[in-house]
């Protein structure tokens, strides 16, 4: 089998310095890279590198080698095209077909995944003009990644930062190693992931042992497929993935909270972090010692807030598919079917992911099994797979909600 050939265009900013971790990652991981660089790029990085660091011949003209008709061949032959960094200027020209250079060329005329990685100063991402070129990219099945929020050229600071290479890496075999569906491409979806802690002095909580890998490749997963993600994230144990805007929370009510605002004019929220379902009763402000206190403490808890209960009692307008999951304890394959059941009627979600914990580990583990349920009484079994392939069945059954209202 050919190893998948990646088209690597570098516009001209000064975050192309990290396109070049961007190409040895995908270099040495099996991919055949052809740089495509614009002139303004090769002021930062030169052809010498391009070229390498590739073991190719590095496209820089639409009039070398014409006879090859590298503009529309690169684009036709290639498996993926990812653009980083991208500019604001890349973006504005690849949404209006403005094709005045080789790379714009190449996006042109490319029909494989496209993958878009910004990088500008705040001023330049926030412009309603760059946010609207985005959105119709998006709605093309553009996939284009949120920007990281850190250290900008010169003193400032803010959102519009090139995502790290690794991410940007990732994200690219993402994209390779499923058939492109684009079928949530124009939508906006919310997932949460991790495990929230209920304080009950400044160094101690209450919560539990998830490591939120599963909504972090449910969230990833959803941009690969084209969506605009925002992912509501409680302590996570992994890095949150390219292209999704992370907004962090640490207990149940702040989660409620972050997900309530984040979930307004959402297509889908998916409810992957688990949740402490108990709290202290009361909080106190400095640390509780052991010297000053009985043998045995007592520590009085009360019920935390029922997230998804919630999302689904105040959920209105439009009505986004809500995902809730569901971990339980279970002697047999029948009782874990029967809890399921009674807590997607409780809850009153339209998705439910049931797993079974106890006799089997999940929580961190790299695969996982599943039963998808539906509100009007469908059942899907996803046997033990990764948790990137069970995040797949998730979207394919929120894909199936949407078609059928």
């Amino acid at each position: 089998m050919s190893p998948p050939r990646v088209v690597l265009g570098v516009a001209g900013g000064i975050a192309a310095y990290k396109a070049v971790e961007v190409l040895r990652g995908l270099a040495e991981s099996g991919h055949e890279v052809t740089v495509v660089p614009t002139e303004a790029a090769l002021n930062f990085v030169g052809v010498a590198t391009w070229s390498a660091l590739s073991a190719r011949p590095v496209a820089t003209s639409l009039w070398t080698n014409p006879n090859e008709v590298s503009h529309v061949k690169l684009g036709q032959e290639a498996d993926c095209v990812v653009v980083a960094p991208a500019t604001a200027d890349l973006l504005a020209r690849a949404t209006h077909g403005i094709a005045n250079d080789l790379l714009t060329n190449v996006l042109l005329t490319a029909r494989c995944p496209i993958v878009l990685a910004p990088a500008m100063h705040t001023e330049m991402w926030q412009h309603p003009a760059t946010q609207s070129n985005v959105a119709t990219l998006r709605s093309r099945g553009v996939i284009v990644l949120e920007p990281a929020t850190g250290r900008l050229t010169g003193a400032d600071v803010g959102p519009g930062r090139l995502p790290e290479p690794a991410a940007i890496i990732a994200a690219v075999q993402d994209v390779l190693r499923r058939t492109p569906t684009g079928d949530l491409a124009g939508r906006r979806v919310v997932v949460s992931a991790g495990g929230t802690r209920e304080a009950w002095d400044p160094v101690r909580f209450i919560g539990n042992i998830s490591s939120g890998r599963q909504g972090v490749e449910l969230a990833r997963t959803a941009v690969s497929r084209g969506a605009q993600v925002t992912l509501v994230a409680a302590h996570l144990a992994v890095e949150p993935p390219a292209g999704v805007t992370v907004r962090s929370v640490s207990s149940a009510a702040q989660l409620l909270e972050a997900m309530l605002t984040a979930a307004v004019g959402a297509d889908a929220v998916v409810m992957a972090a688990a949740v402490a379902d108990f709290r202290p009763e009361v909080t106190v402000t400095s640390k509780i010692k052991k010297l000053d206190q009985p043998a045995d403490l007592n520590l009085k808890l009360t019920a935390t807030v029922d997230v998804l209960a919630e999302l689904v009692r105040r959920r209105a307008g439009d009505l986004p598919v809500l995902v809730g999951f569901a971990a339980e304890t279970a002697v047999d394959a029948t009782e874990l079917s029967e809890l399921g059941h009674h807590k997607l009627a409780r809850k009153g979600c339209d998705l439910l992911v049931v797993n079974e914990v106890g006799r089997q580990v999940v929580f961190g583990a790299e695969e996982n099994e599943v039963t998808i349920l539906g509100h009007e009484g469908t059942s899907v079994q996803v046997p033990r797979a990764t948790k990137a392939a069970i995040s797949d069945a998730v979207w394919d059954a929120v894909v199936h909600e949407w078609k059928r209202t």
